[in-house]
């Protein structure tokens, strides 16, 4: 039997377990065929059929420092070897030490960490602490948001995917629209104002007395990175200062050197009473997700019990992951990385534009982009609209598919090709993942008119 024969049968082997034994998420069940990864190094991954594959979105916009980092293997293996879990209402070292950590990156006095295990579990206890800080109960949240997939977490999103699940949907999340500048039909340069204005009409409607958090992505995401228009955080801000109303920033995807900055509210200069983080803190090599609270918040429980808890809260083995992970960030320069090679990804894809004329909107800050196609860039008619159809999706899953038969995984989302590569990664592999887009892009191109 040969090699290639015998990776092929070791792939579908591999494929068959995980279909016939365990359920994808997002998905149907049968009919799909997805990579089968072996291993992955750097910025790639390796499928059991030996194919090489470029990972243009870092996992799910996680994988910041790349794969196999071996320094956090040693730092993962020493925790363990010293002590894996011990129960919440104990401490370890690492505990503490990433604690003080993430209190030295966090800006104003965000200095008490509550750990959780990924970003859902952050946002249903931000949302907590945010109720029971304030005694009020309503959270706003944004059309075209997404904060995880719990009951919570899912129903405070504006993400279509909790439409199916709408009749369990958790109570008093209420919901504002902020229009996207590239469709806005009454111009860009009135959109700040409107949408402030809008806001806080909803905010009087619903009664400020009784809104705990307004709670925003730090940049947006799945959604399609939808951008803020510029000043818009710091009014927001401000209009939590006058009705006494928390402002929580969902850091899950944007944070950690994803747009340049440690967390996409840094980009807009401000300073929020929550951050809610997961993805890049670990960069997926162990699970953990983190509320960062304020000092003002947490001192209320200095003498009272805080009624939040988890069993894996803190758990000693992710902890030693995140302290290797923020070392490899400082000592590695990714940060000021991420917005070098933003600024290069940018000027490329404006090149790009020149050649296809799919291309109707690119929209990044640091490592988090998105391309919109259009069907005409005139009328910018999406090449697929929002919660398209599935007879909506034919020329977009064309496009997705020879992305992926080129040798690249990443987020295709209706009319939407994501571009949020591994922070570490080089101009030459850039040029090779823009190249295999490029490629499935003149499939977009002819539906275009």
């Amino acid at each position: 039997m040969s090699d290639t024969l015998e990776n092929k049968i070791n792939r579908q082997e591999v494929i068959d377990n995980a279909l016939d034994y365990t359920i994808m998420s997002w998905s149907k069940q049968k009919g799909i065929d997805p990579f089968a990864i072996e291993r992955a190094e750097g910025v790639y991954l390796y499928d059991y059929s030996g194919q090489k594959v470029i990972d243009f979105s870092s996992g799910l916009m996680n994988s910041n420092i790349g794969y196999g980092d071996q320094r956090v293997t040693v730092a993962v293996v020493k925790q363990m070897q010293e002590v894996a879990f011990i129960s919440p209402s104990c401490v370890s070292k690492v505990r503490g030490d990433l604690g003080k950590k993430l209190a030295q990156i966090c800006p104003g006095d965000l200095n008490r960490a509550f750990f959780t295990v990924c970003g859902a579990t952050s946002n249903e206890n931000a949302i907590k602490l945010a109720r029971l800080y304030t005694g009020r109960h309503k959270i706003f949240t944004r059309y075209q948001s997404y904060h995880g997939a719990t009951i919570g977490a899912i129903s405070a999103g504006g993400d279509p995917r909790k439409i199916p699940v709408d009749s369990q949907q958790a109570p008093n999340f209420v919901h504002f629209d902020l229009p996207n500048a590239y469709r806005y039909e009454y111009g860009e340069e009135n959109l700040l104002k409107d949408s402030i204005a809008s806001l806080e009409r909803q905010i009087e409607y619903e009664g400020p007395n009784t809104i705990a958090a307004i709670l925003l992505e730090g940049e947006s995401g799945t959604s399609g990175c939808l951008q803020y228009p510029k000043g818009y955080l710091k009014k927001v801000r401000e209009i939590c200062d006058k009705y006494g109303i928390l402002l929580i920033m969902d850091e899950v995807m944007s944070g950690f050197g994803r747009t340049g900055k440690w967390f996409g509210f840094q980009n807009h200069d401000i300073i929020p009473d929550m951050i809610v983080m997961a993805k890049g803190l670990t960069c997926g090599y162990l699970p953990l997700g983190c509320v960062m609270v304020s000092e003002k918040i947490a001192s209320k429980y200095d003498d009272a019990v805080l009624p939040l808890g988890l069993t894996y809260s803190a758990h000693a083995v992710s902890c030693a992951a995140a302290m290797e992970v923020i070392k490899i960030y400082e000592e590695d320069n990714l940060i000021e990385r991420a917005a070098e090679m933003g600024k290069y990804l940018e000027s490329r894809i404006e090149e790009m534009k020149k050649i296809h004329p799919s291309i109707g909107d690119f929209r990044n800050t640091g490592l988090l982009g998105c391309l919109e196609l259009v069907k005409n860039r005139e009328t910018k008619e999406p090449m697929a609209p929002f919660n398209a159809k599935p007879d909506e999706m034919v020329v977009m899953n064309k496009v997705a598919a020879k992305i992926k038969e080129l040798g690249m995984y990443t987020f295709v989302r209706w009319g939407y090709i994501f571009i949020a590569p591994p922070l570490i990664i080089t101009k030459e592999e850039m040029e090779e993942g823009l190249a295999i887009i490029s490629e499935a892009l003149k499939i977009a191109d002819e539906a275009t008119y």
